[in-house]
């Protein structure tokens, strides 16, 4: 099973929304304005070159629009066509180019000749450097390490294309000093990358120095895009600029035909202040988050939310104490890589119960690699998990809440769990999860977030079937239909603005015009209730 809700990115601006609750929310929302940037670039010794708000930012508002330098298939790719990127693994047979012989998805792919797909100039290079002569296509997994040096042959090819962008590209920080100890990742781009490209291709005009420092650039600059199960990175001239943070201020969407990548303020941000996204994964708990940051990004973060035992109140790496009725095990120092866990009981003495750092790295990647084995659409599986760790792990550990955002949007969807076949203990169920998704996620990625978007969605539906159903059996009083509807409503208004940023043919997209259609159909409610006496 996959942990991740779908980070993505869109388009165009949208202004604000008039609505009818009087949410103080609601009236943040503003519109776009054409004064020019809302950001300048500082630099630091720490920090280097980031981007600080020049003036306040409302929620919504568009901070960057722009198109990519380059994009293409990510480090660790599937099979894909070098036009429009689409997964070909399940292909029977891989239709091939007929000039340099990689893999399309066909003779009419969108993507070729075009400038963020298959160029001609590119082709023409795989070509006469006869690259799809070293294919084994009976070993899939070999076959996937020769998508690893199309990024950086892309980037390579605007040194004659178009120097201004390969400046751009070149002006970003590569990590060489860095990645240069780490013998592993190293040699996996000088065996994939660099020797492809040098002694396999023969493209000996390049340096070995020069595409060691494209592959650092690509490792600590790109962003994962992709729509429609689309999945390729691409590197952008201003947004890169862009500092860390484990509670970012800003989230990302991309168009789908155009990669144009859209950077909105999730929440205010005040004048002078960092603008912020984060680079790490936000449900992991503060351990996974560091390790994936010193191991990717090369730095390791010190954060409010890093710095904090309690992660923010979250408690999204907390365990349940072993040996007493209600304490809690908590890293001693979240930002010692080698620090012990201990329980927070004082009141209590808990007979100092502690683990080892390395014995908590054991238990979860032990607990992770079973949460892996359980389908995403196996709610009873999902449901048992839940309970055989209820007391092991803290309710709102990043292993439960990854369950839990699968379970908020399977509950309703699914055979057997169809939404308007669940009787109430499920549809309690599904409210309840939704609740506590959201108690988390107003922490750790507050304001006009995705997942916040898609759980307001989500739990529209049980509140508002719940009504329904009571209204049907008995008695209810008008004031409570009214309060009702009015919580449906907020659900519903602030999840159709967040997710109308959304592409409109993506998952999302289409849960925001559901969500839209929703709201008339409530208004509705809202008349014929004020008519009854």
């Amino acid at each position: 099973m996959s942990r991740s809700h779908r980070r993505r990115r869109s388009r165009s601006s949208k202004g604000s929304r008039s609505t009818t609750d009087g949410s103080s929310f609601l009236e943040d929302i503003s519109e776009d304005g054409g004064e020019g940037p809302k950001y300048e670039i500082k630099t630091s010794k720490i920090m280097g070159r980031y981007i600080v708000a020049k003036k306040d930012i409302k929620p919504g508002e568009v901070i960057i629009s722009e198109e990519p330098l380059v994009i293409g298939p990510c480090t660790d790719c599937k099979v894909q066509c070098l036009g429009c990127y689409k997964d070909l693994e399940k292909e029977i047979r891989l239709f091939r180019c007929s000039k340099c012989g990689w893999p399309m998805c066909s003779k009419q792919c969108p993507g070729i000749k075009k400038h963020h797909g298959h160029t001609e100039i590119e082709c023409t290079i795989l070509q006469e450097c006869k690259s799809a002569s070293f294919f084994n296509y009976d070993d899939l997994e070999d076959l996937r390490t020769h998508f690893q040096a199309i990024v950086p042959l892309r980037c390579l090819i605007l040194k004659t294309t178009d120097p201004e962008r390969y400046a751009i590209l070149m002006d970003m920080e590569s990590h060489n000093e860095i990645r240069r100890n780490i013998p592993d990742l190293w040699a996996l781009n000088q065996s994939r990358v660099v020797n492809r490209i040098i002694k396999h291709w023969k493209l000996t005009e390049f340096s070995e120095e020069e595409i060691h420092t494209i592959c650092g650039i690509l490792e600590v600059n790109t962003f994962q895009i992709g729509q429609q199960g689309i999945n390729i990175r691409g590197l952008y001239p201003t947004s890169f600029l862009l500092s860390h943070n484990c509670v970012p201020n800003t989230n990302h969407t991309d168009e789908e035909d155009t990669y144009e990548l859209t950077i909105r303020a999730s929440t205010k941000i005040q004048e002078g202040h960092p603008i912020t996204l984060s680079y790490a994964y936000t449900l992991q708990c503060t351990s996974k988050r560091r390790e994936h940051l010193l191991e990717n990004k090369f730095f390791e973060c010190r954060c409010e939310r890093c710095s904090d035992q309690t992660e923010l109140g979250t408690y999204c790496g907390a365990l349940i104490c072993p040996k007493c009725d209600n304490g809690l095990v908590l890293c001693d120092n979240p930002l010692d890589f080698d620090s012990t866990w201990s329980c927070n009981n004082t009141a209590k003495c808990c007979a100092g119960y502690s683990i080892s750092a390395t014995s908590m790295n054991l238990l979860l990647n032990r607990i992770s690699d079973e949460v892996d084995q359980i389908d995403c659409n196996d709610i009873k599986s999902m449901e048992l998990f839940l309970e055989k760790y209820r007391n092991v792990l803290h309710p709102n550990h990043y292993l439960c809440l990854g369950i839990k955002i699968y379970l908020s949007q399977v509950y309703g969807r699914i055979s057997g769990y169809i939404i308007q076949e669940l009787d109430e203990k499920p549809l309690l169920r599904k409210k309840e999860i939704c609740k506590e998704i959201l108690s988390v996620f107003d922490v750790i990625e507050p304001g006009l977030t995705r997942i916040r978007g898609v759980t307001l969605y989500e739990i529209h539906a049980p509140v508002m079937i719940l009504l329904t159903r009571q209204m049907e059996s008995q008695p209810i009083s008008k004031n409570l239909i009214k309060a009702t509807l009015k919580e449906v409503l907020k659900y519903l208004i602030e999840a159709e603005i967040i997710l109308s940023h959304e592409p409109k043919n993506s998952v999302e997209g289409i849960m925001g015009k559901a969500a839209r259609d929703a709201i008339l159909q409530i208004k509705d409610w809202e008349k014929i209730v004020g008519k009854i006496r």
